[in-house]
């Protein structure tokens, strides 16, 4: 029976993201809305716990959020690292495709939830960590078989609606509710404490092709990317013994790589 629920366990959020989920053409606050009920039921029904009202994961957290935003901001004092950020700032206004959310901006582009925007263009934080900061993008080109996936993936956001809802909610509540609160601990527990975080973060890593391919990215270095960064978040919360922790640092990653490069657009003195 464990190795059916351990199994079971791997599965379902790999079909769900990668499969399931794209098959339903949602909008973004569909996927968001949809993501974080997923995770809640996964949760539940595995009897995950994430600890939320930890003190020490708030401590490690917000003590990992500071590091990662000082981060940012001292980026943001180097000029050449402040021109490269710069050259991200679409990608802070946009989800999926660039050249897929181009193609249906004819006059006005879709958002989430069908509303309308004006042209702007470029990637998805949710499909990778940091997603602002570093993309591996794929050859640009005629649009792949995938198109029609990206084509209801793919629009333009305001960057504000991203940072307080889509990346909190979809992205950081989410995947922390399905892997450091549940998938974590239970691969932990049927394989120990040096292949469960492995086994885990491999898991988290595979999380991310769909959303890779969605926003054009590399898929092998974005699983890999990742992965590195499942083990990062898993260390975390194993040594906060809280969700907590990740989250924080997740958000500080997510939502920076955002921020950042609107700031660098703007020139605004730091």
């Amino acid at each position: 029976m464990t190795s059916v629920k351990v199994v079971a366990a791997v599965v379902v959020p790999l079909a769900w993201n990668n499969i399931l989920l794209p098959r339903l053409r949602l909008g973004l606050r569909g996927r968001t809305v949809a993501h974080a009920a997923f995770a809640t039921g996964y949760s539940v029904a595995l009897r995950g716990n994430p600890r939320w009202r930890s003190a020490r994961g708030a401590r490690y957290g917000l003590v990992a959020f500071a590091a990662v935003s000082s981060g940012y901001v001292v980026a943001l004092t180097v000029p050449p690292i402040r021109h490269l950020l710069a050259g991200f700032a679409d990608r802070s206004r946009t989800v999926g495709d660039p050249a897929v959310a181009e193609s249906v901006d004819q006059g006005g582009v879709r958002v989430g939830d069908g509303s309308s925007a004006r042209g702007r263009s470029v990637g998805d934080p949710s499909a990778r960590i940091g997603s602002g900061v570093s993309s591996i993008r794929r050859p640009r080109g005629a649009l792949d078989r995938d198109s029609a996936a990206d084509d209801s993936e793919s629009a333009v956001v305001d960057p504000v609606e991203r940072v307080a809802v889509h990346i909190p909610i979809g992205t950081v509540y989410s995947e922390e509710m399905i892997f450091r609160a549940t998938l974590d601990p239970l691969l932990d527990s049927v394989f120990g404490r040096r292949i469960g975080p492995l086994a885990a973060a491999a898991v988290f890593g595979l999380w991310h092709i769909h959303p890779a391919r969605v926003a054009g990215d590399n898929v092998p270095a974005t699983v890999a990317a990742t992965t590195v960064g499942g083990l990062l978040f898993g260390l975390l919360a194993r040594r906060a013994a809280s969700a907590t922790a990740p989250a924080l640092l997740h958000f500080a990653l997510n939502s920076g790589g955002v921020i950042a490069p609107l700031l660098a657009e703007r020139g605004r003195p730091v």
